[in-house]
């Protein structure tokens, strides 16, 4: 497994976490939150079970109130089973087998629940590198992880093999045409044309799989055009003794306001 996230710049591990007693909860506690929102609010919505919830219940809150369904999207990042997923022992074992040597981290603020809906393309990511989006260290690992089945259709994340061997690439801003800001409005230069040199694969992924990805691997989300949201988890683990982070001072996200554009001249020069 180490060999193949060397060579390709990810990995995959079916049932890495264990569904009924590191998965579930989560889940449950997923459904719980769906379920306050939606009665909180006089929507009818069937929060039966988490994967009502997840399907049905979430769509009949994001056609009430599209805005509640973002309200979703910030409480579940804070289930305690979630974060004790994120700190698990056997996370870091994984790290230390990827990164032999390394001195851990997890990112603070660079883990979540994505719920990505059906055709909602303003907040679908284009290509790119978790650094710079993800600063902290070069040689950060991704875990992706799902929470329903990933189908064809729901969009699976799409990786270019091989491609974290180019270094760190340059960015720039673009909305897409469609208001992206923030993260999702980084795009790399010469995007078209970096990209068509690498084989892409879109691995499809259970509850319980993980994929774990190199920060230089070029990725992007899958579409979803499915009748239901795409729910994933993602978190970063970094090496608190990479010579760039620790130049950056471990820096933060993007997202969090991060001076990215005065930090990456310096280190793709």
């Amino acid at each position: 497994m180490s060999d193949q996230f060397q060579t390709d710049g990810y990995c995959i591990r079916r049932g890495f976490y264990d569904v009924a007693s590191e998965i579930e909860p989560i889940r449950q506690g997923i459904r719980r939150i769906v379920e306050l929102i939606a009665t909180q609010n006089g929507i009818d919505a069937d929060c039966a079970t988490p994967e009502a919830a997840m399907t049905d219940g979430i769509m009949a809150i994001a056609r009430a109130d599209r805005a509640l369904a973002g309200r979703v999207y910030d409480a579940v990042k804070q289930i305690p089973a979630f974060m004790q997923l994120v700190a698990l022992e056997r996370n870091d074992a994984l790290f230390r087998d990827l990164r032999p040597g390394a001195n851990p981290g997890i990112a603070a603020g660079g883990y979540g629940i994505r719920i990505d809906f059906p055709s909602e393309d303003k907040f679908k990511t284009f290509w790119h590198q978790e650094f710079p989006a993800q600063l902290r260290s070069v040689d950060g690992v991704v875990y992706w992880s799902p929470l329903l089945p990933v189908t064809a259709d729901l969009g699976p994340v799409e990786l270019c093999p091989g491609s974290h061997a180019e270094g760190i690439i340059p960015v720039e801003r673009d909305d897409g045409g469609v208001g992206k800001t923030g993260a999702y409005s980084l795009r790399l230069a010469g995007e078209a044309e970096r990209v068509a040199a690498y084989d892409k694969v879109a691995p499809l992924t259970e509850p319980g799989d993980l994929i774990a990805m190199d920060f230089l691997t070029l990725h992007q989300s899958g579409v979803n055009r499915a009748s239901h949201p795409r729910w994933s988890m993602q978190f970063r683990w970094f090496n608190f003794d990479d010579p760039i982070g620790r130049r950056i001072a471990w820096a933060g996200s993007f997202a969090a306001g991060v001076d990215f554009e005065a930090i990456l001249p310096e280190l793709v020069a």
